[in-house]
């Protein structure tokens, strides 16, 4: 016995796809945020205190940077979530 709407495409998916079409940096955004925060902390794991923290303030602008690309971008394709229905 076959499911219903097995046939069908999984709109979750699609609209996954379609956020990762608009979206290019965000990924990247975050692989750097996470990349920079590994770093930061083996920093201060080996004892460089100055390094780690110059890593961390690097992370927060890198987070920072990434956020600011996802709300523009929202904003741009309209997807603006306080705007009234």
């Amino acid at each position: 016995m076959e499911k219903m709407g097995a046939n069908e495409p999984n709109l979750e998916e699609f609209f996954e796809q379609r956020k990762r079409i608009r979206n290019p940096l965000v990924p990247i955004g975050a692989l750097m945020t996470a990349g920079v925060l590994t770093a930061g902390l083996v920093s201060f794991r080996r004892g460089n205190s100055q390094l780690g923290q110059v890593l961390m303030r690097a992370r927060v602008v890198a987070q920072g940077a990434t956020v600011a690309l996802m709300v523009g971008t929202a904003y741009y394709y309209g997807e603006n979530p306080w705007k009234s229905r």
